[in-house]
């Protein structure tokens, strides 16, 4: 009979996380999750293979999470009016507005996705499994962003989501990067990472302000600049 299994993987994960949100990839080593974790060197090897591999399925984890939350918040705001231009750009304010959101139920998560690159925690020769999930990650983002241009602009080419990009990911990363990566002491690396009002607010003007003006390239319906209910 094989050996009763005495530890959650999810555990380990659960304290790789806190540790790369801490204090970066460079402070996670497997003796220190042992320390962490009270699971020994060999079953977290056992477990997971190597430490890259480690990394890259709690980055995996995290960013699906998100992804999961990031799609629930589009798939209410696009339902909140119906099928409109109001409601194309709600969705698209929603997906802003996912990683201020994330924080406030995934701390330690919300701040490795925003402060260390996957390329920062990812070695060469992944298993074609891990690399499989990554890239099943990669499109559903893709077809997200796809979705939103639909949308807005009836469109999905490269210039539109490109413009769309830029309001779910390089305007929020802009605007909540200070909040997510300043230094926290060990201890409040899991605790509730809430950003400004202010900032969730104007953050939501800018992605508004862009989405106005269509995409370059072929004409598309120009959106309605309704506003999200309280």
């Amino acid at each position: 009979m094989a050996r009763p299994r005495i530890y959650d993987p999810e555990l380990i994960m659960d304290a790789a996380e806190r540790l790369v949100a801490g204090s970066g990839p460079d402070g996670v080593t497997i003796r220190g999750l042992a320390a962490a974790t009270g699971v020994s060197n060999g079953a977290i090897y056992h477990a997971f293979g190597s430490l890259p591999v480690l990394l890259g399925r709690v980055w995996l984890r995290a960013a699906g999470d998100f992804l999961d939350l990031q799609e629930t918040a589009v798939q209410k705001a696009a339902e909140s009016e119906g099928p409109s231009a109001g409601a194309a750009m709600d969705a698209v304010a929603a997906a802003a507005d996912a990683p201020a959101a994330f924080a406030l139920r995934r701390p330690a998560a919300a701040r490795m996705l925003m402060g260390v690159s996957r390329e920062q925690l990812l070695g060469p020769g992944l298993p074609d499994q891990l690399a499989a999930d990554l890239l099943a990650l990669d499109r559903r983002l893709l077809d997200l962003l796809k979705r939103l241009a639909r949308g807005m602009w009836g469109r999905a080419d490269a210039a539109a989501v490109a413009v769309i990009t830029l309001c779910v990911v390089d305007l929020p990363t802009a605007a909540f990067r200070r909040a997510l990566t300043a230094p926290l002491a060990d201890e409040a690396a899991t605790a509730a990472t809430p950003i400004e009002a202010d900032t969730r607010q104007r953050l939501e003007a800018a992605v508004r302000a862009v989405l106005t003006i269509p995409p370059p390239g072929r004409p598309g319906r120009r959106p309605s600049t309704a506003t999200t209910k309280d």
